[in-house]
């Protein structure tokens, strides 16, 4: 009776509060937290309702309208996708890094290593009990309790270098994934692919962390055969005495060949890499990262910039307490990535700014999670901005602000050619220069002559590694319905036009591949591209 009793008040606090959404649909969420506060006190309930429990209440008239209002994290889908990380179980990883928090600096329940073991991801790994199908059916259910769309999915692969375990195992952590997104269970690998063509919830693209000696052609192979778009390579550093030093144990060389087959190959590049490591200083590190974008050997699509950071159970921990390593302060931190952040050029995006972990488990170094922030209040202080993909991003830079037919009458095509990696890279992208924001972008590659895939080395054959456009997520087969709403608007078509124009007058090309995520091969099947290999294709 007392547990009836208390669901009938939860009914009721919930009614009342979404009454008054339905009643002010514009209402702040500071002023509607304080209301939902006063409505709980108000029937003696002790906490204060989650949103996703609000909308439990709510009829699916009633959702369409106060989802806006009542979606937590929107971040989370603004750039056109749902984000899904999943960890492996705990195995050993080939690296012996002394700044690497393994098992001695992790809880009694185990992650993968590089993790603490209370980053969100390793706390849902261990809840699962390090199952992939339990650990995307438990992200979707999160996501959709707060309200989001979750029908593009970006999935993620964490933990210690996954392309160095049994093949056996890499191949059923997968298939596992994917039957998570498919929501069911399957034979094979093949099978789940072949499924999560055209399944109600879609896999839009594939990341897998590795090492750059683990990302070599046989390893790029495999991870082709998984259904991968992008690889996530540990670069780190740019300095062979510093990998030395850190016990890396590999090399510069390891670096920029991984970078140049993984590109030839048709995948995007998410560099990760380590400022302040033992053994560089403040100008050695801006050094760095001018050498990243100025040395055509590296240039990687995309970035993330993970501080170091002093963890107990580390080798790093020892030197740091015995004082021969000494971190930089915040404020040198911020000083350095605001400067990075000046010099970027527009077809990088910085994915992710500090590492997950929580600041009780950092003895030494950054604790601000909030390190983005701080590096953006550096650069308005400065009256600088940041040029990077993100930075631009319709859906994120300008979240805030209503656009009319006007504005989006004011987007134009541009292009920008560079060379990376031995080959040709084209930047394409739709943006509105007036007011500074970019809307889709594609890029397209004509590989080096060290390319080793059959599909993608005769000399006649570009590729695009990358074709999106971004804003907030737009299920499959709807349409937008508002001027905050960019896809399916024709702007990928148009980009793909471009790209099979550009093939033809300025290359000679023969054919078109496209690096596809598996749920996105039937757009590129309407457009006339067929299977070929791991790739989708056209002849020209």
């Amino acid at each position: 009776m007392k547990e009836e009793n208390n669901q009938a008040k939860i009914e009721l606090i919930a009614r009342e509060i979404l009454i008054v959404i339905l009643d002010n649909p514009n209402i702040s969420k500071d002023k509607l937290t304080n209301i939902k506060g006063r409505i709980a006190k108000k029937y003696n309930y002790k906490s204060i309702l989650k949103n996703a429990k609000i909308l439990e209440y709510a009829t699916e008239e009633e959702k369409e309208i106060i989802l806006p209002l009542l979606k937590r994290r929107k971040t989370r889908t603004l750039s056109g996708v749902s984000v899904i990380a999943i960890m492996t179980k705990p195995l050993p990883c080939p690296g012996k890094c002394i700044y690497c928090p393994g098992t001695d600096s992790q809880p009694a329940d185990k992650v993968a290593q590089s993790y603490t073991g209370k980053e969100p991801a390793a706390m849902r790994s261990i809840y699962c009990n390090y199952d992939p199908y339990k650990q995307v059916k438990s992200r979707i259910a999160d996501l959709e309790a707060i309200g989001h769309e979750v029908d593009k999915i970006e999935l993620i692969i964490m933990g210690g270098t996954f392309l160095s375990t049994d093949l056996s195992y890499q191949e059923e952590f997968v298939k596992g994934a994917l039957e998570g997104i498919i929501d069911q269970k399957v034979k094979s690998l093949e099978k789940a692919k072949e499924l999560a063509e055209s399944s109600k919830r879609r896999v839009i693209g594939i990341t897998i962390e590795t090492r750059p000696d683990y990302c070599k052609e046989q390893h790029v192979n495999k991870m082709l055969d998984y259904g991968t778009t992008r690889v996530e390579i540990g670069v780190q550093t740019i300095y062979d005495n510093i990998y030395e030093l850190v016990n890396r144990g590999h090399t510069t060389l390891d670096s920029i060949e991984a970078i140049r087959i993984a590109k030839d190959a048709g995948l995007k590049i998410n560099a990760h890499m380590m400022p302040n490591l033992p053994g560089i200083d403040y100008s050695q590190d801006l050094d760095t990262f001018k050498q990243l974008f100025s040395n055509p050997d590296y240039r990687p699509d995309m970035l993330k910039i993970y501080p170091t950071l002093v963890i107990e159970g580390t080798t790093l921990y020892n030197w740091w307490k015995s004082g021969k390593y000494i971190p930089y302060s915040t404020k040198e931190l911020v000083n350095l990535i605001a400067s990075v952040k000046q010099d970027l050029p527009s077809y990088v995006r910085i994915q992710r700014i500090m590492r997950d972990i929580p600041a009780t488990l950092i003895e030494a170094g950054c604790k601000n999670s909030n390190l983005r922030q701080l590096v953006h209040a550096k650069l308005e202080e400065l009256q600088c901005k940041c040029n990077c993909i993100r930075c631009r991003e319709f859906g994120i830079s300008h979240r805030k602000k209503f656009f009319d037919e006007k504005s989006l009458n004011n987007i134009n095509f541009y292009r920008l050619d560079y060379e990376a990696s031995q080959g040709n890279e084209l930047f394409l992208s739709y943006e509105n220069k007036e007011e500074d924001y970019l809307i889709g972008y594609l890029r397209l590659r004509k590989p080096s002559e060290w390319a080793h895939r059959k599909e993608l080395n005769d000399g006649k054959t570009l590729i695009v590694r990358e074709i999106k456009v971004v804003g907030e997520l737009v299920p499959k087969d709807s349409k937008p319905d508002s001027y905050t709403q960019i896809q399916h608007r024709g702007f990928g078509k148009l980009l793909m036009e471009n790209a099979e124009r550009i093939c033809i007058e300025d290359f000679d090309a023969k054919k078109l591949a496209v690096i596809s995520g598996i749920g996105a091969r039937d757009w590129f099947y309407d457009l006339g591209y067929v299977l070929d290999g791991p790739y989708v294709s056209k002849v020209l």
